[in-house]
């Protein structure tokens, strides 16, 4: 009779286990996800929550929409959530309470067209006209370090431009440059 007591022993402690699991499954699906922005070109701000209780909040989206347009020509476009996910994943490695300097968000094909005009360093086919990617900083971070980190993640690309100071992130597949 010894065994089948511990048997049911470990049964009991195990559905214990199981059970104790179920909230900290639904925390760790609520985590809230914040990110703050400042736009290099427009001189615009934005600090939110994007992501709570489990789910994107559409109102954020849009403003992140918003922010990260064409500045140039004023078009909006999707923003990839997953690229906002890596933006706060790197923000999370870096130990940095800073905030991403934004060199470059959405592209419309008109600008992005211009900007291959003059450098070489622009893709016919950038995904930056998608909405996912962004070219930035982080404050109290090395753009090098800030690429170091990235890579890490190994998620989407990455490419660092030293000469520009900025890190190119997106979420395509992993490669970097």
């Amino acid at each position: 009779m010894p065994t089948l007591m511990n048997r049911r022993s470990l049964l009991r402690a195990a559905a214990a286990v199981t059970l104790s699991t179920v909230p900290l499954a639904r925390a760790l699906a609520s985590d809230a996800r914040s990110l703050c922005f400042r736009h290099t070109h427009t001189g615009e701000a934005l600090s939110l929550e994007y992501y709570r209780d489990g789910a994107y909040v559409p109102a954020s989206l849009e403003r992140v929409n918003h922010f990260l347009r064409d500045f140039r020509t004023g078009q909006i476009h999707a923003i990839d959530p997953q690229l906002l996910d890596i933006l706060a994943s790197l923000h999370s490695v870096c130990g940095s309470g800073g905030t991403y300097e934004v060199v470059s968000g959405y592209r419309s094909p008109r600008t992005n067209a211009a900007l291959r005009r003059r450098s070489t360093g622009v893709a016919e086919h950038s995904m930056h006209l998608e909405g996912r990617a962004i070219d930035v900083r982080l404050t109290g971070v090395a753009t090098a370090r800030l690429r170091e980190h990235a890579l890490d993640l190994n998620r989407g690309g990455v490419g660092y431009y030293a000469v520009s100071d900025f890190v190119h992130l997106d979420t395509g597949r992993v490669r970097h440059w």
